[in-house]
């Protein structure tokens, strides 16, 4: 399969605009059309999930909209950079986490404080067999509502990141299935959010939150989650005031992209 170079979708977005003004696409449109969603159908199929042709046309428009997506407001109250290099031990980690990754790993990292004030969001449940196909079901829903079936009938803006919030079993080695995924309603809708055509999409009003972020790069699997919990964990050191059992985990790019940036939440406790 080709592949998609950046001009090449600047070339579809300006193409799609067109054929919308002028009533109809073009046999060249529909080339692009395709080629599009054959690049996406084949990034799901690494999800192991099957896309459905009725994508087409979310994706299409999300990506002509890729460059102007909302930042979810939120405040910074400190950050820390590189910690030292030490060969010896660090704190022990909780005893219901994990240890998957080497110290070496942590001392490239540099975490974040940020509070997040109450907003409406979005949100579908999904319990998959792999954490992989519980987003990226959960997603073709939100893009759906996001592009068109709402109440109002229109492309609503996409907001970045992405939320899917994650819990841990008990033993803490495995995540449990049910995996909730959000998208921020933006700004101008927050005080009336447009319904969903989806009864599976819910529009909840989430309290604020503070958490501690780090930041991390790639796919994101069961696998490379743990990991990066463990090496937060590292970092940190022993602390009882974040939860232990449940985290999230905050995209900020498309799943197309194979080096995207994601960060790993830890929530602080209600004080």
């Amino acid at each position: 399969m080709a592949r998609i170079t950046l001009e090449d979708l600047d070339r579809l977005g300006d193409e799609e605009e067109e054929g919308e003004e002028e009533g109809g696409e073009d046999e060249e449109d529909e080339e692009e059309r395709g080629r599009l969603f054959a690049h996406w159908e084949a990034v799901a199929s690494t999800h192991r999930v099957n896309l459905p042709r009725d994508m087409a046309g979310p994706i299409v428009q999300m990506n002509r909209h890729r460059q102007t997506r909302e930042a979810v407001p939120h405040v910074a109250l400190s950050q820390h950079g590189k910690p030292p290099v030490s060969a010896g031990p660090v704190s022990p980690l909780p005893a219901d986490v994990p240890l998957s990754c080497g110290l070496f790993q942590c001392e490239e990292a540099a975490y974040e404080e940020r509070q997040y004030p109450a907003g409406k969001w979005a949100c579908v449940t999904k319990g998959e067999p792999l954490y992989e196909q519980s987003i990226s079901l959960s997603f073709m829903k939100l893009m759906r509502y996001i592009c068109k079936e709402n109440s109002v009938g229109c492309y609503l803006g996409m907001t970045v990141p992405v939320l899917n919030e994650i819990h841990l079993t008990k033993e803490g080695t495995e995540l449990e299935r049910e995996v909730l995924t959000a998208y921020y309603i933006p700004g101008e809708f927050q005080q009336n959010p447009p319904a969903p055509m989806d009864p599976e999409i819910h529009i909840t009003e989430r309290a604020p939150l503070r958490v501690i972020t780090r930041v991390f790069y790639g796919v994101t699997t069961e696998e490379t989650i743990l990991r990066e919990i463990s090496l937060f964990w590292e970092l940190l050191g022993s602390t009882d005031t974040v939860l232990q059992e449940t985290y999230i985990v905050a995209v900020y790019e498309n799943p197309s992209i194979p080096q995207r940036r994601n960060e790993i939440w830890f929530i602080r406790r209600a004080e």
